[in-house]
């Protein structure tokens, strides 16, 4: 079970102080799943980094009580100067995982070839997304959190993140985030929005829908 309790993300500006996130709730239980949709700037990926740890919150908590991945096809803890490998082995360590159990995934899934031996500071940014997404998959957690970043991009590589994350992984629970209600709908059994910082929760997914469309910001 994840739990979020009045959570509140308060950034300074330059025009002073703005509320992003405004004591938000919401619970999502072991093999559930739920879809946040949010125009751009809404605060779905500032939500996202609360939830697996990588930024705190002004106030409020996040009770864990399964494992949370970082998001998903995240690249930005990558060590540029490292290898694609090296990389792997050092997510590896971390999570106590042997690296080279992952290896013959992490190469076939990335068909990086010898670039997975190349500093991670040579690749493109598709490759990077691979390599993230792979490394994301070579952990097994008990929730995943999806920002929308990752359902997007050329068809083969959304097909095979299909594969990996929504069927051999269905029994998971996952958070996903994305402005764009059709992928809600289809990945989501549940939907709230993210409304001028507040996070609605609706009934159903239809609903969700039917009020994003009509109130975008």
């Amino acid at each position: 079970m994840i739990q979020i309790e009045n959570l509140t993300k308060v950034y300074r500006t330059r025009h002073g102080q703005r509320t992003v996130l405004d004591r938000i709730n919401l619970r999502l239980e072991r093999g559930r799943n739920v879809g946040i949709l949010g125009c751009n700037g809404a605060g779905k990926s500032t939500l996202i980094r609360m939830l697996s740890g990588a930024e705190r919150p002004t106030s409020g908590r996040v009770i864990r009580n399964m494992s949370v991945s970082w998001p998903l096809a995240f690249g930005g803890a990558f060590q540029t100067h490292l290898t694609g490998l090296d990389n792997l082995k050092f997510v590896c360590r971390i999570y106590g995982i042997d690296y080279r159990e992952k290896i013959q995934f992490v190469e076939e899934f990335t068909e990086l070839g010898k670039y997975m031996r190349e500093p991670v500071s040579h690749y493109s940014a598709g490759m990077v997304t691979r390599l993230a997404f792979a490394l994301s998959m070579a952990v097994e957690f008990d929730c995943f959190l999806i920002d929308e970043a990752m359902v997007v991009g050329d068809t083969r590589f959304h097909e095979r993140c299909h594969v990996e994350l929504f069927q051999k992984r269905k029994d998971r629970a996952f958070i996903l985030v994305s402005h764009d209600a059709n992928v809600i709908k289809l990945y989501c059994e549940a939907a709230c929005v993210m409304h001028r910082g507040r996070l609605l929760k609706f009934d159903s997914v239809q609903r969700a829908y039917d009020f994003y469309e009509t109130n975008p910001s």
